[in-house]
């Protein structure tokens, strides 16, 4: 039977991303809510219309959300090769679990859309509940202190990177609207020779990479797929050192760099631009559509369904065992806190509906209304039930392996 185990004290990388996490998800929330204040005040015709000034052939709306993102992408790929190689996700026993939870966080509430859009306009939205939105929950999970395990932040974190992996793997197979296979190949030509330049010539310095990411990314926006897949590829180009936090590594140097910009620039700027939302007369209406529906019970029920029966299935089967300090009721709040889906949800929704603007603003309205209900429920019920499992180790240093009593907790 395999189990989810770590030695190893948590990285000092580690450590400033849940930092950076807390307190960029309080800088997102500020940002929403003033947001919303501006576009129902009576500024809002000016504010929502200055995101849609043209700049060099896009709006600033575009900028933000092709170019900006693809920053914000650059660094989701970077912590996920650092998970790849040494990191939770760097040994089948450490990563089988959170990737089968995220498999059931990803695949149940698609479903839960489908079943209630099949055959409907809303029917391409049902990538919007799959992701879970990493700053966000570990934000709502680090005001818990040390009544969250540490194990469990690692396990979300590992749960969330996967959930936003398979969403980049959807977002390029599915919202690919035209595509040019000409600027195709060109932007992997350049993929390749990047790779050449970290596999081969040994490149380590930043800026022949950086460049090359640039021209990457202008190939994939003129290619049709999104240009935000072009920060994915880059970060997998960039060389990474096998040793932990190796201050050397041009991935690790990077990585490092990015945090604080993409925290408190990059994610609240999006937050600005895409959390305009009117809410008119009818909006609690609205909520009760197919597609908002959709997205609610995606993400407040079919998330914790999914990531808990996926666990469920994994224990039973003998195939994975919970951490030692963790029980099944921390994995429900993670379920629950998986429901936050937010800055991937409404990303997803601009590319599923593109100038819908009804049924983006309807979208989006349920995501806030259902990343704000699964964080408050989330909350709650760690608070309540969230309190680490008798005989924990110290949350600086995880040595943990699921005892023969794990899966009757």
């Amino acid at each position: 039977m395999l189990s989810f185990r770590i030695q190893a004290p948590l990285s000092t990388t580690f450590k400033a991303f849940i930092h950076s996490s807390k307190a960029g998800g309080i800088v997102l929330i500020l940002c929403t809510l003033l947001s919303l204040l501006l576009a129902n005040s009576a500024l809002g015709p000016q504010y929502l219309h200055a995101w849609h000034v043209q700049v060099g052939g896009l709006s600033v709306e575009q900028w933000i959300n092709d170019a900006l993102m693809a920053v914000f992408f650059l660094m989701i790929g970077l912590e996920l090769e650092r998970e790849l190689y040494n990191g939770e996700l760097s040994d089948l026993k450490n990563a089988l679990l959170p990737m089968l939870a995220a498999a059931g966080g990803i695949a149940v509430p698609a479903l839960i859309h489908f079943g209630m859009n099949h055959g409907l306009p809303s029917q391409p939205g049902l990538g919007i509940p799959m992701a879970t939105d990493i700053a966000f929950a570990l934000g709502v999970l680090a005001l818990l202190g040390s009544r969250a395990p540490a194990s469990l932040k690692v396990f979300l974190t590992a749960l969330a990177v996967m959930e936003d992996l398979g969403a980049i793997i959807v977002i390029a197979l599915f919202y690919t609207a035209q595509l040019s296979i000409a600027w195709l190949g060109g932007a992997l030509s350049v993929f390749a020779l990047l790779l050449t330049m970290n596999r081969v010539m040994r490149v380590m310095a930043l800026t022949p990479y950086l460049i090359g990411g640039a021209l990457m990314w202008f190939m994939m926006l003129k290619s049709g797929v999104h240009a935000t897949i072009a920060g994915v590829l880059l970060a997998f180009a960039i060389p990474y050192s096998a040793r932990s936090d190796d201050a050397a590594s041009p991935s690790h140097r990077l990585e490092h760099l990015l945090h604080k910009p993409v925290a408190f620039l990059i994610l609240p700027v999006f937050a600005l631009a895409n959390t305009g939302i009117v809410i008119g007369a009818g909006w609690a209406g609205e909520l009760l559509s197919p597609n908002s529906l959709g997205i609610l019970l995606g993400l407040v029920a079919g998330k914790p369904l999914g990531i808990v029966l996926a666990c469920l299935a994994a224990v039973a089967l003998g195939l994975c065992r919970l951490p030692a300090d963790l029980a099944w009721r921390h994995v429900a709040g993670a379920g629950l806190l998986g429901g936050i889906g937010f800055t991937m949800s409404i990303f997803i929704t601009n590319l599923a509906f593109g100038s819908q603007a009804e049924l983006v603003n309807a979208s989006k309205m349920a995501i806030l209304a259902a990343s704000t209900t699964a964080g408050v429920l989330g909350f709650a019920w760690l608070k309540l039930y969230g309190a680490p499992v008798t005989g924990d180790l110290d949350p600086d240093t995880m040595d943990f392996d699921a005892g023969a009593d794990t899966p009757g907790r």
